[in-house]
């Protein structure tokens, strides 16, 4: 199969090959996905990057935990039916070293998900981590319905979807913060009802503004270490702010404005997701790609050939919106 890979860590241009390596077969449990797209995401340049550990985990590694395509061949024990299905897949490349920047990938059934009629197979490559992260953060501690919550970043991979979700889950009102008029447009797009535009506008100031001084009652967080501060400022009292990334390992808070106020800091990363939690995800996703509600953001698309562009892309964080590569 033609697969892309890297065998050390480093630069994206120095250390990911194109190349043919063996196909993959079915294991008892398992089926055979045909990629079709696969999803290039932060964590997989980080981890190619070794910033989450200085040593390679697996001699070679084949990227990507996301991607879409059609299962092909089933293992024992799996239904005959499922061959020939449309699937997006989740957490190809988490603590395994096949992930789905090549033709064939074989995982547990369970991880290869039936992708809806009528949406693009690119927009399934952006399923497993970018709207599954939005999602639980909308539904998770009893969602959000009649809640105030600001969208950090909602033009972003995960915030495009944040917003939708937000709205179509009942909040009563949704703000998002954006760094570009392009951003904003597509928060605005995606249901935002206010935009803070946080690099020209006091975040904190301007929130607090558009809430009449009584602040929101949940944040979904982006970058905790850039926006810590205004995050306490900005959460009314007993409000939440729910943080699923930092652009700094660490973080510090003012301990006294969060015990007075009762502020509630909760962490997730979607790749642990317990299990009730991640069905209730992909089923509530599910309904909502079955109905056609949500707006899938592709910013970019290229060849698999071009993965070392695609990686430098999302590093620079200059992709407006989710990056995918197409295999077959």
């Amino acid at each position: 199969m033609k697969a892309a890979f890297y065998e050390k860590l480093g630069s994206a241009r120095d250390v990911l090959q194109l190349g043919v390596l063996t196909d993959p077969h079915p294991a008892a449990g398992e089926v055979r996905v045909r990629i079709e797209w696969s999803g290039v995401n932060p964590s997989d340049v980080k981890s190619r990057m070794g910033l989450r550990s200085k040593q390679i985990p697996f001699a070679r590694v084949i990227p990507h935990s996301d991607g879409s395509g059609v299962i092909d061949a089933v293992g024992d024990g799996v239904p005959n039916d499922r061959v020939g299905q449309r699937v997006w897949v989740w957490n190809a490349a988490w603590g395994r070293p096949h992930g789905t920047a090549c033709e064939f990938v074989c995982l547990p059934q369970e991880q290869a998900v039936a992708l809806p009629d009528g949406v693009e197979g690119e927009a399934g490559a952006c399923l497993g981590i970018p709207a599954l992260t939005a999602l639980h953060a909308v539904l998770m501690d009893g969602g959000v319905a009649g809640k105030t919550v600001l969208v950090a970043g909602g033009g972003g991979a995960v915030g495009h979807y944040a917003v939708q979700m937000a709205s179509r889950l009942g909040a009563a009102r949704v703000l998002a913060s954006v760094s570009t008029p392009e951003k904003a447009a597509l928060a605005r797009g995606a249901g935002a009802d206010d935009l803070v535009f946080y690099k020209t506008e006091p975040l904190a100031e301007r929130v607090l503004e558009l809430t009449n001084g009584t602040g929101v009652d949940r944040i979904i967080e982006l970058d905790l270490a850039a926006n810590a501060e205004a995050d306490v400022q900005m959460l009314r009292s007993g409000g939440e702010c729910v943080v699923y990334g930092s652009g700094a390992s660490t973080v510090q808070l003012p301990f006294f404005p969060l015990i007075a106020r009762n502020i509630q800091l909760k962490f997730f990363i979607v790749y642990h997701l317990a299990p009730h939690e991640r069905t209730r995800a992909i089923s509530t996703l599910t309904r909502m790609l079955q109905h056609g509600v949500l707006q899938h953001n592709v910013a970019t698309r290229l060849p698999l050939e071009e993965i070392a562009a695609a990686h430098e892309l999302v590093e620079s964080g200059r992709a407006a919106g989710n990056v995918a590569l197409k295999v077959n």
